[in-house]
């Protein structure tokens, strides 16, 4: 059994600084990608200070910065077979 000290509050806040981050990275303001993403300039002023925001809306974040593409790929990896009948099925 391995011990997670993380919460899903722990995670909004890291996707939060994430997404901050590579708004900075690409030397956009908030107005910038509110424009770019179509989410409101409040929302992503919220979501840069609480981390609240609906999964629609950072979806469109996420695909304005251009790491949806990323996203999907991780959501997709493939999954390692846990049994013979598993491998064999995929061979």
């Amino acid at each position: 059994m391995t011990l997670n000290l993380n919460t899903a509050y722990d995670t909004q806040l890291d996707l939060k600084e994430h997404i901050k981050q590579l708004r900075k990275a690409q030397k956009l303001s908030v107005e910038a990608l509110s424009e770019k993403s179509g989410v409101p300039y409040g929302t992503v002023r919220k979501f840069e200070r609480t981390g609240n925001i609906s999964l629609r809306q950072f979806l469109m974040l996420v695909e304005a910065l251009g790491e949806l593409n990323q996203l999907r790929e991780f959501l997709e990896r493939e999954k390692v077979p846990k049994t013979i009948d598993e491998v064999l099925k995929n061979a």
